[in-house]
């Protein structure tokens, strides 16, 4: 009977939403329960997250693998007409994720937030489309699950530089592994007007 009762606790519990200080960006906060046997959590669960929006199909689920602290992955985006919405989570490790709003009718245009998801701690990061991603990881082995909604398109990729001087973005550490492709992105000022 414990069991039984604990079970309809889990079910009447609900995700939290919460706004951050870029438009349309948000963070999930899901419950976890633990017993005995060990953890289980919702990792995302599209009833009651109708602050994101229409969501539509998913269209992959990805996982960045990475081996070292200070590994920085970024800034990247698709544009226009091949966008993506991405809810990112930190299923390893921790890691410091980083978004810059680059829709130029946005009253957050050309700002960033850092935020920092382990995996010891059940948050996930909502990214609307219209968004630069990247993100460090802040210890060895530390993987990251990407939820998005968009097909990939090659052709579609960019990025700009992650240590771009007119966003000054604050990294919590000297980027130690960081691919050639990342490393020479533009500048945000080469394209965005």
């Amino acid at each position: 009977m414990p069991a039984l009762r604990q079970r309809r606790r889990r079910e009447g519990r609900s995700v939290r939403v919460v706004a951050t200080s870029l438009a349309g960006a948000f963070l999930i906060e899901t419950d976890r329960f633990e017993d005995e046997r060990g953890l289980f959590e919702r990792a995302f669960a599209p009833a009651g997250v109708e602050a994101l929006g229409p969501l539509g199909a998913i269209d992959l689920i990805a996982v960045s693998s990475n081996r070292s602290r200070g590994t920085l992955r970024g800034m990247h985006y698709q544009t226009a007409p091949h966008e993506q919405k991405k809810l990112v989570r930190c299923t390893r490790g921790t890691i410091c994720d980083v978004i810059v709003d680059m829709r130029p009718d946005s009253s957050t245009y050309r700002r960033w937030e850092a935020f920092h998801l382990a995996a010891s701690d059940p948050r996930l990061l909502f990214i609307p489309v219209g968004f630069a991603h990247g993100f460090q990881t802040l210890e060895d082995a530390s993987d990251v699950t990407y939820v998005i909604w968009g097909r990939h398109e090659p052709a579609a990729e960019r990025g700009v530089r992650y240590d771009d001087p007119s966003l000054r973005i604050v990294w919590p550490l000297d980027a130690s592994v960081l691919s050639q492709r990342d490393a020479s992105f533009p500048l945000l000022t080469e394209v965005l007007p």
